[in-house]
């Protein structure tokens, strides 16, 4: 006497409630052809960083990511989009070594200790008439030298 067979337990992903499909700025605006002069369309699938964003983040299909992801390209070619973005993060104090912030007040106090102040006599002056030598007559004389 073979046992039934127990139906498929559903795992907690095929319990979820299912995602809308995000639509893509392309369908939104019903544009037909992506060109690569229109960087504010453009600048819609660049992340932060000014990385390609993929089809599942921005809700395109195979056809419109192939469009975008040319027109990018031929943009940053052209220089009217960059290859990469800088992303400035401000730290609180150097956590890797303990150390605590630095405090702005005192180092303003230790900028006026820590530069010497310089005489007069360190200075040197030109006469009226004379001129620096330009650095080619300069390396004229070290050369036939």
């Amino acid at each position: 006497m073979a046992g039934k067979k127990k139906p498929p337990r559903m795992s907690a992903k095929d319990m979820r409630k299912p995602r809308k499909k995000k639509v893509s700025p392309i369908v939104k605006d019903k544009i037909e052809y992506v060109d690569y002069k229109d960087v504010n369309l453009l600048r819609a699938f660049i992340s932060d960083r000014a990385k390609i964003r993929g089809q599942r983040v921005s809700g395109n299909n195979r056809q419109q990511q192939r469009q975008v992801a040319k027109a990018i390209k031929l943009a940053r070619e052209l220089a009217l989009i960059p290859y990469h973005q800088r992303v400035v993060t401000q730290r609180k104090g150097d956590r890797r070594r303990g150390r605590p912030d630095r405090d702005d007040s005192n180092s303003e106090n230790m900028g006026d200790e820590s530069m010497p102040e310089m005489e007069s006599d360190e200075f040197v002056e030109l006469a009226e008439g004379e001129t620096t030598a330009p650095a080619e007559e300069t390396m004229e004389e070290v050369v036939s030298e």
